[in-house]
């Protein structure tokens, strides 16, 4: 399964269901989009360093961005940005799971529901 974002952060935050999702699911992936979104927001090199501990720890293996996953996206972007507003971001979380024929784990229905091919597990965070 690949996770999103704002599933890892929820686990940051203590979410005691987000975190059990990770342990109940046998191989996690993410995107190499989403890592950088993490290193990004991590905000000084300690909290950089927890958060590859976290990921190491946790056994997630990130998959890159390759010319296919680029492609995708690109494609994403262009036929469904005007109508939902989907994100460079978010299209290549997208693109990385339907390529790599994986299930995406987010809780931001809104940010994916447009792209047809997209398989989910919606996560509610309550």
């Amino acid at each position: 399964m690949l996770f999103d974002t704002d599933i890892l952060i929820w686990v940051e935050k203590g979410n005691t269901k987000a975190a059990g999702l990770i342990e109940e699911t046998p191989e996690c992936f993410v995107s190499v989009q989403t890592y950088m979104e993490l290193l990004q927001g991590a905000g000084s090199r300690k909290r950089i360093q927890t958060i590859k501990d976290f990921v190491a720890r946790n056994g997630f293996r990130v998959l890159p961005l390759t010319e296919s996953i680029g492609h995708r996206a690109l494609i994403y972007v262009e036929e469904y940005a005007p109508l939902s507003g989907i994100r460079a971001g978010d299209a290549i979380i997208a693109a990385t799971a339907i390529e790599n024929n994986l299930m995406l784990a987010t809780g931001n229905r809104k940010h994916f529901e447009s792209i047809p091919d997209l398989k989910f597990r919606w996560f509610l965070h309550g």
